[in-house]
This record gives structure tokens, sequence and C-alpha cells, in this order.
């Protein structure tokens, strides 16, 4: 071992105090590792992670990225008894005072590996809380906004009498309106979209499931959920790091989705977009939501050469960078710009706007430019991808 590794790891390992004889100073990742070690063991800094505070989530993320797993569940287990997690959780009136928040989901399911008996029942009840207030607030725009548009994708031109839309009709045919008699031949006829035994559109919800991405799993969950009590869409939720888990058999419990990811570990993009490619039956009809932030820990090239494939079978694949209200995330902008090359539009989207984002893919019509509308800035194409 080095000089230099040596003064490095004794400094990670002492706490950067005047007095540790170091002399070394750390930068770039070796600095964000002494700051989540910081966070945790430096007594004066201990406040800073308070049960409810917003950096929670992103230390529970930061030392998955920094630390093997062994070391991670040390971590979490020193978090949880130092910062008193547990008496917290345990105490039942904390259920009645708790503001619904995604950041608090977050980080119980960051913690669900080492909550046991009681403080897991209460996570459980405490997860449910937030997610039915968040249910509430985003379940009708999403079944709106999707309803409407699998009914103007469907709408058909030879309907039956009972299945007329007048009100369309009649705009339709005012040209034809005969004076003698009062009337308006109906030459083109409109009509609302017929019930379909099969779904009328595919969509896959392929979500990372790393640290970072701890709240677009929550939010994606709960608009599986929506997605999948309509009968016109046929629903599919997976989630994956260097692993694929089909999550679809739960997809009508957000909080057993939640309770089923597995937040952390490396990324392999690759893998899961080849999963929902054998997934796909109906390629003109399937919406692929690929929610990452496109940090691939897999092959980039094959993940590349899957999205030219599925864009040129007729698949809509759309790369959200995040879903959430977090802000402007990091992600991986080189990748996002090859994607964007290959017709597969990559932006940020926030939970108010996915429902009229999906309404969008569902019409087919151009997502970069509904972004646009919208005020969101999508990731330009690579030039020479």
């Amino acid at each position: 071992m080095s000089e230099t590794e040596r003064l490095r790891r004794w400094r990670l390992v002492l706490g950067g105090d005047e007095a540790d004889g170091t002399g070394h100073v750390l930068a770039g990742r070796d600095a964000g590792i002494d700051r989540a070690l910081g966070a945790l063991y430096d007594s004066d800094r201990k406040a800073g992670l308070g049960a409810s505070a917003p950096s929670v989530p992103r230390w529970l993320g930061d030392i998955r990225d920094y630390f093997p797993t062994a070391v991670v569940q040390v971590l979490q287990r020193d978090a949880f008894e130092r910062l008193d997690l547990e008496s917290m959780l345990t105490e039942p009136e904390l259920l009645e005072a708790v503001t619904p928040d995604v950041a608090l989901v977050s980080t119980l399911i960051s913690l669900r590996g080492i909550l046991g008996g009681r403080t897991k029942d209460t996570a459980r009840l405490v997860v449910r809380k937030v997610v039915e207030a968040l249910m509430k607030r985003l379940e009708e725009p999403m079944r709106r906004a999707v309803a409407g548009a699998i009914d103007r994708a469907s709408r058909n031109r030879r309907p039956r009498h009972a299945e007329i839309d007048w009100n369309r009709t009649i705009r339709a045919n005012l040209r034809h309106y005969q004076a003698d008699y009062g009337t308006i031949v109906p030459e083109t006829r409109i009509g609302y979209g017929r019930r379909q035994r099969a779904s009328l559109k595919d969509v896959i919800l392929c979500i990372d499931q790393s640290g970072s991405m701890a709240h677009s799993v929550v939010y994606s969950s709960i608009f599986g959920a929506v997605m999948a009590s309509l009968p016109a869409v046929s629903t599919r939720l997976v989630v994956f790091d260097t692993a694929v888990v089909d999550l679809t058999e739960e997809i009508e419990d957000p909080v057993e989705v939640l309770f089923s990811v597995q937040l952390g570990g490396g990324t392999d993009i690759n893998r899961a977009v080849a999963y929902c490619e054998s997934c796909i039956t109906r390629p003109d009809d399937t919406i692929l939501v690929l929610i990452s932030d496109l940090y691939e820990s897999g092959v980039e090239a094959g993940l590349l050469a899957r999205a030219q494939r599925l864009v040129a079978s007729g698949v809509q694949m759309i790369a959200l960078l995040a879903l959430s209200d977090e802000g402007a995330p990091s992600y991986d902008r080189a990748l996002a710009g090859r994607l964007a090359a290959l017709g597969v539009p990559s932006f940020a989207c926030t939970p108010d706007l996915f429902p009229d984002l999906m309404a969008a893919a569902i019409r087919k019509g151009d997502v970069t430019a509904w972004a646009a509308q919208a005020g969101i800035a999508a990731v330009a194409a690579a030039p020479g991808a």
C-alpha cells in the first residue's frame, strides 16, 4: 500500500479533525464518502440527519453508491440506532401527526430491511397513509387523461346507431345542411370507440430502483396502479438494478410494490430493457417508459441497439430522467443525448404532468413537442450519434 493511500484511509477513519495528523486533503468521490460518514458519526453533525430532514433519502442513496452491500447494512443499522428512528416509528401518535411526504416513504422503504416486528408494521401503515394521500391527488387526473386519450384514439368512422357521437357528427357535416328540409345529411358519421375485450394499449413502466431514484419509484408505483385499473390499458411494472424483477402481479397495491423493491445497488439498464423487449407482442400499440437517470453499468452499446430496434418496430419509447418534484435531476447527459438521437425523447417530468404525458403518448403525438409546450426541456439529440 502506498503512503498516499495509507494517509487517505486514516483520514477517512479519523474524520478530518485538525489534530488527526494526516495532513491529507480529500477531493471528489473521497470527499463525498467523508461527508456521508461524517453525517452519521460526527456527534456535532448528528442533528443534521434528523428523521424528517430532506437529506436522509439522499444520504441513503449516497452510501449505496460509495460502499458495498455489507457495509451499507452496517451504516443503516448504526443510523437507525443513533438517530432513534425506531422509537419514533413505534409511536402510534406519529400516524396521526404525519404529513404525506414522499421523502418519508423513500426513507422507510430504504430502511425496510432492518425494520422488524411492530416497527415494520408501523412503517407499513405510515407508507400506506402517504400513498393513499398521493392517490387521492393523482388518481383522477391520471384516469381522466388516459381514458380520454384512449377514447379519442379508438374513435371509429363506421359506428352503429347507438355508438354515434352526435355532437362531433353534426360539426363534421355542417356543410351538408339542407335548408329545404331543415336538417343535416350525415355523410360522415363519427362514433365512440367500441368496447374491446383486449386492451387497446400496452404500457410498460421500467423503473430504475437505485437509491437516487427513490422518489420516482414511489410515484411510478402509484401511476402504475391507476393505469392497471383501466380495462383499455394493459400495464406492466418492472423494476431493476443489476437484476430485473417483474412486479406486475402486485401492481394494484402500490404499498406492496414499494415493500418489494430493493433501493440501491448497481444499474443494468440494458438487461432491464432486454426483459421488457421480450414482453412486447404488439409493438405499434406499446409504450415503454424507462424511468432512470441513465447511469448505466451494463452494456451501453447493447442498450442503444435495443432502443433503436424497439423504435424501428413501432414501440413508443420514452426515457424519463426523473418522475418527481425534486427539481433538476442528475443524469448521464451523453447517454440521454444518444437515446434522443435514436428517437427516444429524454426529459424529467413532475407527477402532475405525467398524466398528460401518457395521454400524448397514447394518442401517438409528438412527445418532444408536448414536452416543449409543457415547459419541459428535453435533452437534445447528440450530434453524430
